[in-house]
């Protein structure tokens, strides 16, 4: 597949803390239809449960030299170190891609590494062929991203999250601007009366006509997804930034993350209510990460995203592997990491 005037194409996918990014790039590899298509995943933390996902779907495609996780921080901060080399990697491959996937961290913005497509090694090779945003429609549609301080204050009552400066806003808000695309997935968490309130409230967002596409499980032909042509580092005057005209690029000082390393657990369930329990309790806006259960020869998954937990059996441990149990937590600066250590644990 080639891009505009015969470059590479890549995909940038962003979106919010599971939103369902890595559910819609393995549909794209389920329909790939013998395409080559190559991925960087970029986790924010230490360990890199999404690429470990690509890696063992057994999709034909999913193949390990083509699958690139990028764990030193947002990619949109570590461009030159990280970034641009593994863009590289993949370009020089024997057999290169067809068309390369980015999945972005939940708390990157997606307008610096759309300008990193302008570096002089990437840009005469590599076209961003478009911005993917995708969003949890029922989160947005609980207004978990309002930037107005007022809706904050009326929120609070109702979710003691909010009781402190969001600034996962301005993040949600730099991901709408920068997107060719919207894909509004979950909508089967929301009732038919709150769809078209919500996606009003999403265009009334976008700086330029986008089309919004609801979906569930994140089920969008490929055809849909690829080959938009945007050509979007070219046109970044129409994709406003709240970091537009700052020297210094964004930090994430408001959000940490750390890795929690458990013994084998008795059972998923009961994981999976203790991690409930410490979501109401502490700001965690995310928790996922591989368990092994006693008496059980298949390996856990768990994925939280706020208080909805979910947890399945993915594969069987392989010969030689470490019956490892690791949870990574994602939350606001400030997490209470002893008291989320020590509840996991017990």
């Amino acid at each position: 597949m080639n891009g505009t005037g015969g470059k590479l194409p890549a995909s940038i996918i962003t979106g919010f803390l599971g939103a369902g990014k890595t559910t819609l790039i393995r549909r794209l590899l389920e329909g790939a239809e013998g395409r080559r298509l190559a991925i960087l995943v970029n986790e924010f933390g230490t360990l890199g449960i999404d690429g470990e996902l690509l890696k063992d779907c057994g999709i034909e495609g999913c193949a390990e030299d083509t699958i690139i996780e990028l764990t030193n921080g947002c990619i949109c901060c570590t461009v030159a170190e990280d970034f641009l080399p593994s863009m590289e990697k993949l370009l020089n491959l024997p057999l290169p891609p067809e068309h390369i996937l980015i999945e972005t961290s939940g708390l990157a913005l997606p307008k610096p590494l759309i300008k990193a497509f302008q570096w002089p090694t990437i840009r005469p090779r590599v076209t961003v062929d478009g911005v993917i945003a995708v969003l949890d429609a029922e989160a947005v549609a609980e207004g978990r991203f309002a930037p107005d301080p007022q809706a904050l204050l009326r929120q609070r009552a109702a979710d003691a999250a909010l009781l402190h400066d969001n600034p996962l806003a301005e993040v949600y808000e730099d991901q709408l601007q920068a997107a060719d695309l919207v894909v509004l997935n979950k909508i089967d968490r929301i009732d038919t009366e709150t769809l078209p309130r919500l996606m009003r409230e999403i265009a009334a967002k976008l700086p330029r006509a986008v089309k919004i596409l609801p979906t569930r499980h994140g089920a969008v032909d490929p055809r849909v997804l690829l080959g938009l042509h945007a050509a979007a580092e070219a046109d970044l005057a129409a994709r406003p930034s709240h970091h537009d005209g700052l020297d210094a690029e964004h930090d994430h000082d408001d959000f940490e993350s750390f890795v929690v390393e458990l013994e084998e657990v008795e059972s998923l369930e009961a994981l999976a209510e203790r991690m409930q329990r410490l979501a109401e309790a502490h700001d965690i806006l995310r928790m996922k990460g591989f368990v092994a259960v006693r008496s059980k020869q298949a390996r856990g998954l768990v994925q939280g995203v706020g208080r909805r937990i979910r947890y399945y059996f993915d594969r069987p441990w392989q010969a030689g592997e470490a019956r490892a149990s690791r949870i990574v937590v994602i939350g606001l600066t400030g997490l209470d990491r002893a008291a989320i250590t020590a509840a996991l644990r017990h």
